[in-house]
């Protein structure tokens, strides 16, 4: 089974190069090599972190950790997904 990680946060004003390089930092350094990894940004500093496992859907599995409060204009948002289809 594959399961999907969204991690996804939006950044203090004008801190938003700063907390996508965290997410870049921390995501290299997960204590497991995920099957795949990406990072993206979007409008408003948000970043998200998406990393693919080879796991059942409940397996505990390495995650981002919380940035410091002072990086962020809001709480971390988590999903998990596991996959259904795919190409």
């Amino acid at each position: 089974m594959t399961v999907a990680l969204m991690w996804e946060a939006r950044a203090a004003e004008g801190r938003g190069e700063e907390l996508l390089e965290w997410a870049r930092a921390r995501a290299r350094a997960l204590a497991a090599e995920p099957v795949r990894r990406e990072i993206l940004r979007a409008p408003q500093d948000r970043v998200l972190v998406l990393t693919w496992w080879d796991a059942e859907y409940d397996a505990v599995l390495p995650e981002l950790p919380e940035p410091d409060a002072g990086l962020l204009a809001r709480p971390v948002h988590r999903w998990r997904f596991e996959a259904v289809e795919g190409a």
